[in-house]
């Protein structure tokens, strides 16, 4: 029993081996969905998913590189010009396996191994929701900072203006939080009498 075993021979030679692997890369690259059994499935996505990382490096190197290992010029030109487009923002995982059932002549387990970004089924472009807590934090978190500095302001009278146009453009990002104009008439009247018991006082 070998223990550890990390490398699936698949029963064949090194040349064979690697002449069917070749063979299965092609066929994946050029319909993106080929049927296989499991085995061979999951040794085909460790064969082609570096090849497909090496394909968004559009050069004659790359381009060498993947034909020292495909040997097929239609597929290079898929791998590089359709395939290589369709995978530029995803950083990995560019290939999945769907398990099936088992084949009837030897009982087999099978799989589909298809090209994850050519399955419309498994796509959706619904936007991203943004988390309205983060929000409501936020828009608190700018009202307690022109708290603070309307505070600064009683002490240096200078910075009054300032305050005044940063609160002002607090309230007008989040309407929310706005002021009725019946409370702002009342602060006004609260600001005259403050005024006329200040003038009697003195």
């Amino acid at each position: 029993m070998r223990h550890g075993k990390k490398f699936n021979h698949l029963s064949r030679k090194s040349a064979h081996r690697k002449a069917m692997l070749a063979n299965m890369a092609c066929s994946l690259i050029e319909h993106k969905r080929i049927k296989t059994t499991l085995a061979k499935a999951k040794a085909l996505r460790v064969y082609v998913e570096p090849l497909i990382t090496k394909s968004k490096d559009d050069t004659t190197h790359s381009r060498r590189t993947v034909f020292s290992y495909l040997k097929q010029k239609e597929a290079i030109t898929e791998l590089f010009g359709d395939v290589a487009t369709k995978v530029a923002d995803r950083t990995g995982g560019y290939t999945r396996i769907l398990k099936l059932s088992n084949r009837l002549g030897d009982n087999a387990r099978m799989a589909f191994i298809e090209l994850v970004d050519y399955n419309e089924d498994y796509t959706t472009n619904k936007p991203k929701r943004k988390k309205a807590r983060r929000t409501k934090k936020k828009a608190i978190e700018d009202v307690a900072l022109a708290v603070e500095e309307a505070v600064i302001v009683e002490e240096n009278p200078a910075t009054e203006d300032i305050v005044e146009d940063k609160v002002e453009e607090v309230v007008e990002e989040t309407p929310a939080i706005e002021e009725t104009p019946e409370v702002k008439e009342e602060t006004k009247d609260e600001a005259d009498n403050s005024e006329n018991k200040e003038e009697k006082g003195e």
